[in-house]
């Protein structure tokens, strides 16, 4: 006689049933989602065209810069970029040689274009980069110009097989990380106050670090096959742009704050072919941090991340902290992630201070070869006294699958909420790999998460 009746097996095999289905159910209608997502994705890039100029050529070097190195091209640079914008627009061919150069400011209709072993050098005088103009920090502020400047221009564009490099290791810029926190605090003072930004002036006596690149208020940006090195703060930072490529740029800088690439409020952002090896985080879509982000309240939307490969760094594909304008659309795929000095391969950060959401993010087909944690969230980052307040930021509907973490020194996943009612929810991680010997996961303060992965 078998140890079970007719009616006792098929009691047991509808409870196995009955306990399955929704775990079942619920992978089916996540990937049900996430494909209707990635769907959109054609759309989004189908917006983002990358500008296009006239076929006119203004060489450096009829400006009178000379390509020694020790000359100073400033006043160079300035006069090509203005007669080419008002010839209707065109190239300004940097060619080879080493260019000295305080900022260089774009204007609409330019491409800054450097040939192959053209290397643009910028000053390590900071009263180079004044007069102040308008950027964002830890808020809105007037501060010393970013090496390459745009502000409210259409069809711009930094391209070439040159290097942009900021010298920063022979300046002044690394000793002022420390002394920037009082002006840090002070910003944040002023932005909590809604002091107008124009009264907010930093520069000469102040020491906050410029950005590397940053167009802002710009439509149709291009930046594609340079070489960028040695920045003073974050390289890449499209500040409140609209459809922006970066294509095949290489960053090389390991000071503090080296973001790569930071799309902060923008809309239709591709970055796709770029290699990341950096102090900080590879690439950091952001949207403005605490009230003066909150007072701005622009999000960062529709932002593609493709191909690209991120080596040192605390982040490889970050999401925040800046989250008070809010974090949506943004998908990254078949990417590579490897250094065992990279923190954090697919990091996720904000906290009560910041405000604002982290939602609808899509990621798949990644490797990553080697990092110390796989997948982060956090609603607690920052020191405790960074990380206080009121304005609870909300995240969720997060969609991880089809991605690979062959070696992690840490852990494979840490998912952590702010508190059991601000939570982060509605995560899905499913058909990744992890390794066999991985440690634990740690999950608190969250619901909803589904993880339907293998180990190796």
């Amino acid at each position: 006689m078998g140890l079970f009746t007719t009616r006792q097996k098929y009691l047991c095999l509808s409870l196995s049933i009955a306990f399955l289905l929704p775990l079942f159910s619920g992978k089916i209608l996540a990937q049900t989602d996430a494909a209707r997502a990635w769907a959109t994705v054609p759309q989004i890039l189908a917006r983002i065209v990358p500008p296009t100029f006239p076929d006119r050529e203004f060489n450096l070097a009829n400006f009178g810069a000379m390509g020694d190195g020790t000359n100073d091209c400033t006043a160079d640079f300035a006069k090509a970029i203005a007669v080419c914008h008002q010839s209707g627009g065109g190239r300004v061919i940097v060619p080879a040689g080493n260019y000295l150069t305080g900022a260089i400011h774009l204007l609409s209709n330019v491409n800054l274009h450097l040939e192959k072993g053209a290397t643009i050098l910028f000053s390590t005088d900071p009263k180079k980069f004044l007069p102040v103009v308008f950027s964002r920090d830890v808020a809105e502020m007037m501060n010393y110009s970013p090496f390459i400047y745009a502000f409210e221009q259409t069809n711009i564009a930094v391209t070439g097989e040159g290097t942009l490099d900021g010298q920063t290791s022979k300046s002044v810029w690394m000793s002022w990380v420390k002394k920037a926190g009082t002006d840090g605090a002070l910003l944040t003072k002023m932005g909590d106050a809604e002091i107008p930004v124009a009264q907010r002036i930093f520069g000469d006596g102040h020491f906050i670090r410029p950005n590397f690149i940053e167009p802002v208020r710009c439509l149709n940006v291009l930046l594609e096959g340079v070489r960028v090195i040695d920045s003073p703060m974050w390289e890449l930072h499209p500040l409140y742009c609209t459809n922006v490529t970066v294509r095949g740029v290489s960053i090389s800088s390991h000071g503090h704050n080296n973001d790569g690439c930071d799309p902060d409020s923008c809309t239709d952002v591709l970055i796709t072919n770029c290699i990341f090896d950096t102090g900080d985080d590879c690439i950091s879509v952001k949207a403005g941090r605490d009230h003066d982000g909150r007072r701005v309240n622009i999000p960062c939307q529709n932002v593609v991340i493709q191909n690209c490969v991120f080596k040192d760094g605390h982040g490889g594909v970050t999401l925040g902290s800046e989250t008070a304008g809010g974090l949506k659309n943004v998908f990254a795929e078949n990417c590579e992630f490897d250094s065992p000095n990279l923190d954090q391969a697919m990091r996720f950060k904000t906290n009560p201070a910041r405000g604002g959401f982290i939602e609808d993010i899509y990621i798949r087909n990644c490797h990553v070869k080697s990092a110390r944690y796989g997948i982060y969230m956090t609603m607690k980052y920052g020191s405790s006294g960074l990380s206080q307040g009121d304005s609870i930021p909300v995240v969720h509907n997060i969609d991880i699958r089809d991605c690979s973490f062959a070696a992690l020194s840490k852990q494979p996943i840490v998912i952590e909420g702010w508190s059991p009612t601000a939570q982060i929810t509605d995560v899905t991680i499913t058909n990744c790999k992890f390794p066999a010997n991985a440690n634990g996961n740690t999950i608190t303060n969250a619901a909803r998460i589904n993880i339907f992965s293998d180990k190796k």
